[in-house]
């Protein structure tokens, strides 16, 4: 498993990756910090929230100097930034789980490309080559450059969970958080069962913002991946190395 902790720790860098927690944690700062060159709307509206970037798709060109962010503070109190529009829809997801005494913050959003490259580079010293090609993307084809990729991790009796192998033991509560991307406009990304479809192993707290509800009901409900809705298979083998751990 990919450890939470590292992940975090380059997050100021715009590194991998799941805010405002439940009682005895840190609530998130909410102050956003948009870019000011033009409206978050007038922005936004040049992003294409159907983009498909994975391990054969390319993040567009121009698409770090177009796209719109918001900055926040999670729990843990790593800075994450967020394409504004999927920030404001990921609140409204919030407030909603919320009221069902479910917790959950940001682990990351947005990650650039160079710091891709460097959690590349740092995570191939520390763990191997065999580890990085299941965990972690090509800079330049990592979803997570577009801003619209969330990770969330888990508030659970006022304790902030974001190891991986810790936030897979509750899968009733992930249930709950997946039943509700919908309607918010999100879709789980990476499902299980869909490795060989979507190049990466199920990650139940990886969720992709597409800024369309009915769509967002319509992938859900029939169960497929981002891929499949757009009609664009792999057209080679993508399926993530089996873990050896």
């Amino acid at each position: 498993m990919k450890k939470k902790t590292f992940f975090t720790a380059l997050a100021m860098a715009g590194c991998i990756g799941l805010v405002g927690c439940g009682a005895g944690a840190t609530a998130s700062n909410e102050t956003t910090e948009s870019k000011q060159t033009e409206t978050t709307e007038e922005k936004a509206s040049v992003i294409d929230y159907m983009v498909l970037v994975n391990k054969e798709n390319a993040l567009p060109d121009k698409w770090e100097d177009e796209v719109s962010l918001t900055k926040s503070t999670n729990s843990l109190g790593d800075e994450v930034q967020t394409e504004s529009r999927a920030y404001d829809a990921y609140l409204e997801l919030k407030k909603d789980l919320e009221a069902d005494g479910v917790y959950v913050d940001l682990d990351s959003a947005f990650r650039g490309v160079e710091a891709q490259k460097k959690i590349v580079e740092d995570f191939t010293k520390k763990y191997g080559e065999t580890y990085v090609k299941q965990y972690v993307a090509v800079p330049g084809f990592s979803e997570h450059h577009t801003g619209l990729a969330l990770d969330l991790y888990l508030n659970i009796d006022g304790k902030d969970v974001y190891m991986n192998e810790d936030m897979v033991e509750y899968p009733e509560i992930w249930e709950k958080i997946h039943a509700k991307l919908a309607d918010h406009g999100f879709i789980l990304r990476y499902l299980e069962g869909k490795e060989s479809v979507t190049g990466f192993n199920y990650e139940p707290w990886h969720i992709r913002y597409i800024d369309n509800v009915d769509l967002a009901k319509e992938i859900t409900e029939k169960g497929i991946t981002l891929e499949e809705y757009l009609g664009k298979l792999p057209k080679g083998d993508v399926t993530p190395p089996k873990d050896t751990e």
